[in-house]
């Protein structure tokens, strides 16, 4: 029988295939979670609207928003509050910008699609943060972390019943995804988790 792997022992390249994998079951069970919940085509469809203003100006806002909090917080708050292991800087060192790109989008899309799309039309905004903040299983014990995630996954579901448009918060979340990204690999080796 063999050991299971400890996640010291992954490598970056690893710790991505993971994170791939998990955005792939997250878009299945969306797949499955919407044929099953949405009565038609059009219901579903209503979710998506290629309105520029809002996507830019309200997603792009909230994004700003949130990673500015993020940077204060950094600066005011004890470095420990926002340890998480290192996997975040992990996950984004060594990435190209494309990779970067690509790997944000796939993120935002296939969450928001989850818990904007699916969940929070069927179970609400609470209970649909709530699950989101908990699938962030690394936050689950650093309470700082887990607020803040419950904080973003609130706002981004404000703004979804606000505007009533999954683009706005796909944007959102794909935006403070990727300037975050940019930032841990801006920063490799600068964090004691830089090697």
């Amino acid at each position: 029988m063999s050991r299971k792997k400890t996640l010291d022992e992954f490598t970056d390249r690893e710790l991505r295939l993971n994170l791939y994998m998990t955005q792939a079951i997250i878009l299945g069970v969306s797949l499955i979670l919407g044929l099953i919940l949405f009565q038609s085509a059009a219901e579903w469809r209503r979710l998506w609207r290629l309105d520029w203003e809002p996507v830019l100006l309200l997603g792009g806002g909230a994004a700003v928003l949130v990673v500015a909090l993020d940077y204060m917080a950094m600066k005011l708050l004890p470095e420990a509050w926002f340890d998480d292991g290192g996997i975040n800087e992990r996950m984004f060192r060594g990435l190209s910008i494309p990779h970067l790109l690509l790997l944000t989008f796939i993120i935002g899309f296939a969450e928001e699609l989850l818990f904007r799309g699916i969940l929070q039309t069927h179970l609400g905004l609470w209970l649909s943060s709530l699950i989101f903040a908990a699938l962030h299983l690394r936050y689950v014990a650093k309470p700082f972390l887990f607020a803040f995630v419950l904080s973003i996954s609130m706002l981004f579901g404000w703004l979804f019943a606000w505007t009533d448009n999954l683009l706005v918060t796909v944007f959102a979340h794909f935006l403070v995804d990727f300037i975050m990204g940019l930032h841990l690999r801006e920063s490799e080796g600068e964090h004691k988790g830089g090697e």
